[in-house]
């Protein structure tokens, strides 16, 4: 009794509200990139890269890497959600999330803490630029600026 309502939920064609969204491209497509920055505590150059998973128009799923140019090892991992309130070019948008931040045992060693993010994108063809500020929260909190591209992965 389940496999064929499985198999018809399936193959089902979508329903007009849904055509629609696809047509009109309500859900942009996923992207990654790359971004260089600074962090203003650490003091140091940051190197990253980004993926910006839609879930709908206006929320996506953003996890980075962070890669920090200090002497011993310091990298981050963010899993953020970042919200955009008008989609489009040049449109603001803010967000957060979870940091994991690995340091060397001199420095402090690992620690978890949260992520507060705005920035701006450009038009969304082709690839993409961007600026954002991001205030990292924990024990050691840090305030970074990057800048950076993405394009489409679809």
């Amino acid at each position: 009794m389940l496999a064929p309502l499985v198999l018809l939920i399936a193959v089902a064609p979508p329903a007009d509200a849904q055509r629609r969204d696809r047509a009109a491209g309500a859900t942009p497509a996923p992207r990654a990139g790359a971004h260089v920055g600074y962090n203003l505590d650490v003091e140091e150059v940051v190197l990253g890269a980004q993926l910006s998973y839609p879930i709908t128009a206006h929320v996506a799923l953003y996890p980075s890497f962070d890669y920090y140019l200090v002497e011993g090892s310091l990298w981050s991992l963010n899993l953020d959600l970042k919200l955009r309130p008008r989609p489009g070019a040049g449109a603001p948008y803010f967000g957060g999330g979870l940091n994991y931040t690995s340091a060397g045992e001199a420095a402090g060693g690992s620690r978890t803490g949260l992520n507060l993010l705005t920035g701006l994108e450009g038009p969304r063809r082709g690839t993409v630029p961007y600026v954002e500020a991001k205030l990292l929260l924990s024990d050691q909190s840090g305030v970074q600026l990057v800048g950076g591209f993405s394009f489409s992965v679809r």
